[in-house]
């Protein structure tokens, strides 16, 4: 019986310019991750990170190689059918919170599902409001929250319409350390008690601690992995990785 992938890339490639100046971003990557699962991927500074979550979201497209989400191959979709399955089935979380400061809320959280087309769930909404502490909080607007509290906001609005993957891309990024650890565990929760699927690009090992897997990026290629690892030996993974990778540069 097949596995129930959430997230596949099959050689997938992406560079940048042409010939002699071309930058090769992600050279082959090969990748399947489980639904039901949360995965951290890190690396050194240029080592393919965001061009890596960018590809696998449908927000840029592979110089080469296939896409696969939930079972649908996203590579060869056009710019609007691509819009439409980012709308409805995946979720973001980035370090810059994206909330329309105009909008209150509820209207931040349900509006990737009126931008679909589609009446939203409100009835779904307060449910995911409730579940990232803010059930009192679905009339007001971004100005009035803390930089933790609007981060929930983002959360709810990717897990509201339940999708397939959720995409995080340095989600604590601006946020202090127990306010980070707050965002994670609402991640790690929606891993554990609705079977979602977090990808998460992140630069702080004791982020990527909260992950099943952390996968390591260097030069565009995937050189290694961690399952269920602890915080410093992600962070002993991290320091060997790029000490290596800028004494091979170096050398070159």
């Amino acid at each position: 019986m097949p596995r129930d992938w959430a997230v596949e890339l099959h050689g997938v490639t992406r560079r940048y310019g042409r010939s002699a100046t071309a930058v090769h971003a992600l050279r082959g990557i090969d990748l399947a991750l489980p639904s039901g699962t949360f995965t951290a991927v890190m690396g050194p500074s240029g080592s393919g990170k965001s061009t890596f979550l960018q590809c696998a979201a449908g927000l840029d497209r592979p110089t080469a190689g296939r896409v696969v989400l939930g079972g649908t191959d996203i590579t060869g979709l056009s710019e609007n059918k691509l819009t439409a399955l980012r709308r409805t089935r995946l979720g973001f979380v980035f370090q810059a919170f994206n909330l329309l400061p105009s909008l209150t809320v509820e209207q931040n959280v349900v509006l990737p599902t009126r931008l679909a087309g589609h009446r939203p769930d409100r009835r779904r909404c307060a449910e995911v409001l409730a579940q990232v502490g803010l059930a009192d909080h679905a009339r007001r607007r971004p100005a009035q929250l803390s930089g933790g509290q609007q981060q929930r906001v983002a959360v709810a609005r990717a897990l509201v319409a339940r999708p397939d993957v959720v995409f995080a891309d340095e989600p604590t990024g601006a946020l202090d350390t127990t306010t980070a650890a707050e965002i994670l565990a609402l991640l790690r929760g929606a891993v554990d008690t609705q079977r979602a699927t977090v990808v998460m690009v992140t630069h702080d090992p004791s982020a990527a601690a909260w992950a099943d897997r952390v996968l390591f990026l260097a030069d565009g290629t995937l050189v290694d992995h961690l399952d269920r690892a602890p915080a410093d030996r992600i962070a002993a993974r991290m320091t060997t990785l790029t000490s290596h990778l800028a004494h091979r540069r170096t050398a070159a």
